[in-house]
């Protein structure tokens, strides 16, 4: 038993080398023909890395050729295979510019954008890679309306859309984080106003009730009573919208605190004619 399992060691020992052997001999062939058999044969079979650095050698060898059309072809979805994105985006839309007629060149282009798609950060971070991806599926819808590509390239924008909004929605919350109130409304304003249909915006409803709260409670004399007066009517424009909505318990707490802050500094303050 031991001895038929040091020949299976030693057998696969030698087929790798052997192997190994064998691609090294590709690699330093000056036929160029058997490298391109050769670099087609790996690509269909998976053997991404194996591919890549012939096809590096033979697309100028073969630029200008049907050949080269297909060499580049592979050579961009190798890149997208070895997850090297970047790479990929950049050699498919490389491609659908140099290869406009080719029958290829409508998949490459959706290709390029969908590298970028796939590249796209967290709505945490920075979204300028989000903002090439939509903008190159963009390009790809205008540039083949009829395609049947639109549809996966309209549910990729709905998806980096929805990035954006909740990048949006977590800056302007950043605001009411720091308790700078003022900022936070403006901030969450301009959310529904960009995204009208934002799935946050019973949050934000809640958010800017709440920062007019604190803004009114933390406002000089001449101001609060026009800022508890803004304060209600959020918690009315909050309820209009969302008055069977998870935070409506919290919403009417801020709003009875409103109430009571404000008739209190009537209270405190009956001859202040600029209230």
């Amino acid at each position: 038993m031991l001895k038929r399992k040091h020949l299976f060691l030693l057998t696969l020992v030698v087929l790798l080398f052997s192997a190994c052997s064998e691609y090294q001999k590709i690699l330093k062939s000056p036929n160029p023909e058997l490298k391109y058999e050769k670099s087609v044969e790996y690509y269909e079979e998976g053997e991404y890395l194996k591919a890549l650095p012939l096809f590096e050698e033979l697309i100028p060898l073969y630029r200008g050729t049907d050949k080269g059309q297909k060499i580049y072809f592979y050579y961009a979805y190798t890149n997208f295979h070895l997850d090297y994105l970047t790479s990929a985006a950049y050699h498919f839309r490389s491609y659908s510019s140099t290869y406009s007629l080719s029958s290829f060149a409508q998949e490459a282009l959706f290709m390029s954008a969908y590298c970028n798609y796939l590249e796209a950060p967290g709505p945490t971070l920075d979204q300028t890679p989000t903002q090439l991806a939509l903008e190159e599926l963009q390009i790809f819808v205008n540039t083949y309306p009829k395609s049947e590509l639109v549809d996966s390239a309209n549910t990729l924008v709905d998806q980096l859309t929805l990035k954006l909004e909740e990048k949006k929605f977590l800056n302007a919350k950043q605001y009411y984080t720091i308790r700078k109130y003022k900022s936070a409304i403006v901030a969450l304003n301009n959310v529904i106003t960009e995204y009208p249909g934002t799935q946050f915006l019973e949050e934000i409803k809640l958010l800017t009730l709440k920062s007019y709260y604190y803004l009114a409670t933390n406002s000089i004399k001449t101001k609060k009573k026009q800022r508890f007066d803004e304060g209600i009517e959020a918690y009315f424009d909050f309820i209009d919208n969302f008055a069977d909505g998870k935070n409506i318990n919290e919403a009417e707490l801020v709003y009875a605190k409103l109430i009571n802050e404000r008739e209190r500094f009537l209270i405190e303050n009956p001859t202040n004619d600029e209230l």
